[in-house]
């Protein structure tokens, strides 16, 4: 390596592209298409970045193997920023590999955070936990000590362990003051924000107010019938029964726990539930199926039992029944909280994530950006679509990803 090229990777390593550019700038060689596509991807351009990377991985010869996996660790990683979530998982584990059989545990340690991330993003976190299981991230540098910190705090906060999340982020403040690049310290900053943010708002008898992430955990071990309207489940201290395909019996469930002690009429059921203004018997045979249904569904937490005027929930062994619902309600909630990290997601990669057809996301966002919620960018394929985060409305709980007893 010359003492250019080692000078421009030292620069891109404390995160200063522009210094990087200008040793390399003029440079077609391989190493220098490397960097200067490294350098483009931390200054925003990664369109640049990926051709500029792309080129550099042709340009190394096939014994280069080490310098190949480089390249494509590097553009998997403007793949990750810019939200294409489509890039070849295969091709970065191969990366991985080779650079691990070479002694690069660095950069096959970055690869490995990679490849966590993504997993993050689309909510599998069992994957993710099991990839971290094996890291001795005493060895890491500090800026991947950094990402490997941030990768258990953003584990820990969808599964609501916030003890684990305030000391993983601690870690992560410290690894990247320690590497002292700019952009991971906010990042650090960014995702400890979600602590002190409004995550649910509670609604019980005689009261509605919001709660932080800590305070959620905490309803969770109380002991409390939990209706949860952010993941549309319903949780006692030991079972959580899903209602994510069952939207009617979930509404039905909603209105008896808000309501709880007391009993809900039927006119006020058949109006959530069925939105119906004028109901006939028709309606009424409807709800006394879901009625059963409903019964059937709840037999391991809490049974519904009919009253004079409508019918009430009774917990079987909880104390008592709340209702947490997202700070701000929308349709598209979940798909409005991916969009509030700040990034821009192309649609496909929403798709992905949220487990929907692309047609139907397509539609959703079409909808959203027509009530001026979103915008996009772009046309075709390089069509991105982003928000600026709605004041007072946190993500995590409507991200993909199980909570705990889930």
């Amino acid at each position: 390596m010359d003492s250019l090229i080692d000078a421009a990777a030292r620069a891109l390593a404390t995160g200063d592209p522009l210094g990087a550019l200008k040793r390399v700038a003029l440079r077609n060689d391989a190493p220098a298409l490397a960097l200067r596509g490294i350098a483009m991807a931390q200054l925003g351009d990664l369109a640049r970045a990926k051709i500029l990377l792309r080129k550099a991985a042709r340009a190394f010869g096939p014994r280069q193997a080490v310098a190949r996996a480089r390249c494509v660790v590097a553009e998997a990683e403007i793949a990750l920023v810019s939200r294409d979530l489509s890039f070849s998982a295969k091709a970065l584990e191969a990366a991985r590999g080779a650079l691990a059989r070479h002694g690069d545990r660095g950069n096959a340690a970055h690869a490995r955070h990679l490849e966590i991330r993504r997993l993050l993003l689309i909510g599998r976190l069992d994957e993710a936990e099991r990839m971290l299981a094996n890291f001795e991230e005493v060895l890491l540098p500090a800026a991947l000590r950094a990402a490997h910190a941030l990768a258990i705090a953003g584990i820990a906060l969808r599964r609501l362990r916030i003890k684990t999340a305030r000391a993983a982020l601690v870690e992560a403040e410290r690894a990247a003051r320690q590497a002292g690049i700019p952009a991971l310290m906010a990042e650090v900053d960014s995702t400890a924000r979600v602590l002190t943010a409004p995550a649910v708002r509670l609604i019980a008898p005689g009261e509605d107010r919001l709660l932080l992430l800590e305070d959620v955990e905490a309803l969770l071990h109380s002991g409390a019938l939990v209706v949860d309207a952010c993941r549309h489940v319903v949780r006692d201290a030991d079972t959580v029964v899903s209602f994510t395909t069952r939207p009617v019996l979930f509404a039905l469930l909603r209105a008896l726990g808000e309501a709880w002690p007391a009993d809900v009429p039927r006119s006020t059921l058949l109006a959530r539930a069925f939105r119906a203004k004028h109901a006939d018997e028709s309606h009424r045979a409807r709800l006394r199926v879901e009625i059963t249904r409903l019964r059937l569904k709840l037999r391991a937490v809490a049974d519904v039992s009919a009253t004079p005027l409508g019918f009430a929930l009774a917990p079987r062994g909880a104390r008592n029944v709340v209702v947490i619902a997202p700070p701000v309600e929308d349709q598209y909630a979940s798909l409005i909280a991916f969009l509030a990290d700040g990034e821009a997601w192309p649609s496909s990669a929403l798709a992905l994530a949220l487990g929907a057809s692309a047609r139907t996301v397509q539609r959703a966002l079409d909808e959203l950006a027509g009530a001026g919620k979103v915008q996009s960018y772009g046309r075709g394929r390089a069509q991105r679509w982003l928000t600026r985060p709605l004041p007072g409305f946190t993500t995590t709980l409507l991200l993909p990803g199980p909570l705990p007893s889930d």
